[in-house]
């Protein structure tokens, strides 16, 4: 059967192919690092040819700008944001008076400006070897550059003062949200190429990630460029109060997020340390379930949810009295599968708060169309029983023709006890050659 069985690319559909080929073209960050590049290198240049016009407020937006970016911050999902350096460069592109006496800054040297300010709070981390998301920090510099090529030519019909003000303010905030939603395309096919999963899934998790902190971020700048205008420089501190609040508690919550992840990982390895599972065994399942819900188009917080029950799939063996050999579940019997599955969601859900995660580990051993009246188990569960299934098979062999006898196994199951559809995308993710399960 070794020798005879087919290979794991014979049985990937064309689609599956060409879908995952589409997905591995990753021109979008070298494309907006070179926009960055030349944008900075032309800003730079024509300012230093047509000297500074008003260097104080340069500076005072460059400190603030440079500030904002040595305070950059990680959010979930390994999203970089600077919010106080980006709300400080969008109104310094906004400015066009202070305290009534009209800004004429030309778009060249706002760029350049930004360019100068994002390098210096850069610089930091660059020497402590902390270094950027190189295609974050483009798509940041690219979002002011864009702002003020938009606003900086109209700011002669710009006037706070007479009966259609609101027309103005109207202007900067659609000027924000055309930013944003351009920000939100790239940084989702920046995304997708490298989580490889489909640009749509990448569109709609970037929008709902970004939507509040964008709009923060934004509205900060409009105020900012007002306050300037009615009080001067010195209120431009005040404004950024808000926005240092939101840095934090984001920040907050990314480690909480991180923290948690954390310490489920930890919690996986008991089973492990215990001998009830070989090792490493929950964090292969982990991955390779990952792999199989973004080739399926899972959205981010779906996926979340799927890794903490990937990883957690087996701690009902805890309750066992005499361990399963090699902990493969997948040899044990229906009914001491369900028990496992039972008492693993029994102990999740003491958590309180993982009852999403509770009810994929205890539906992991039925079939794909069900076994009862409750009807088909969740994709998450069909996505684990698949996973877990082939690391009990293959565990950490690198012999390929025990990947392809394993495939074909569950390949001649899939008219019961798994899904077809998660089969064939499992054998898709083992095709990449950047995949490599056994290191999760």
């Amino acid at each position: 059967m070794m020798n005879s069985a087919p290979t794991v690319a014979s049985h990937i559909p064309q689609r599956a192919r060409h879908g995952r080929q589409w997905r591995a073209v990753g021109w979008t960050r070298p494309l907006l690092i070179g926009a960055a590049l030349v944008s900075t290198a032309v800003s730079l240049l024509w300012t230093a040819v047509s000297g500074f016009e008003q260097p104080r407020v340069a500076l005072a937006f460059g400190v603030l700008v440079a500030l904002g970016e040595f305070a950059r911050i990680t959010l979930p999902g390994g999203r970089e944001a600077a919010p106080i350096a980006t709300a400080s460069a969008m109104s310094y592109a906004f400015l066009f008076t202070i305290i009534g006496d009209p800004v004429s800054l030309p778009s060249p040297q706002v760029v350049a400006v930004v360019a100068v300010g994002m390098g210096l709070g850069e610089l930091p981390h660059i020497l402590v070897g902390r270094h950027p998301q190189w295609g974050d920090l483009a798509r940041r510099f690219l979002n002011i550059a864009v702002t003020t090529l938009l606003f900086r030519p109209l700011i002669g019909h710009i006037d706070l003062d007479g009966p259609l003000w609101w027309l103005s303010l109207l202007l900067m905030a659609a000027i924000v949200v055309v930013v944003w939603l351009a920000d939100s395309v790239a940084a989702a096919a920046i995304r997708a190429d490298r989580m490889r999963t489909r640009f749509g899934v990448t569109l709609r998790d970037e929008m709902r990630a970004q939507v509040a902190i964008g709009m923060a971020v934004g509205a900060s700048a409009i105020l900012m460029a007002l306050s300037v205008h009615v009080m001067g420089l010195t209120t431009l501190l005040v404004f950024t109060a808000p926005l240092l609040v939101t840095q934090v508690a984001f920040r907050r919550f990314a480690q909480i997020r991180r923290t948690y992840l954390q310490t489920v990982r930890a919690l996986s390895r008991v089973t492990e340390v215990g001998g009830y599972v070989e090792a490493g065994h929950s964090r292969r399942v982990s991955r390779l379930a990952q792999g199989i819900g973004r080739e399926l188009g899972m959205s981010e917080s779906t996926l979340l949810e799927l890794e903490y029950a990937a990883l957690m799939h087996d701690i009902g063996q805890l309750s066992l009295r005499d361990p399963i050999p090699s902990g493969a579940t997948v040899l044990a019997s229906p009914r001491e599968q369900r028990s496992i599955a039972e008492l693993g969601a029994a102990i999740i859900r003491e958590t309180g708060v993982l009852d999403g995660v509770a009810e994929l580990v205890r539906r992991q051993c039925e079939p794909y169309l069900g076994d009862g009246e409750a009807g088909p188990p969740p994709l998450g569960s069909r996505i684990i029983k698949v996973a877990n299934a082939f690391d009990d098979l293959v565990g950490g062999s690198t012999d390929q023709e025990r990947v392809d006898a394993v495939l074909q196994r569950l390949r001649m199951d899939t008219g019961h006890e798994y899904d077809p559809v998660v089969v064939e995308a499992l054998a898709t993710v083992l095709q990449r050659p950047d995949f490599d399960w056994r290191s999760g």
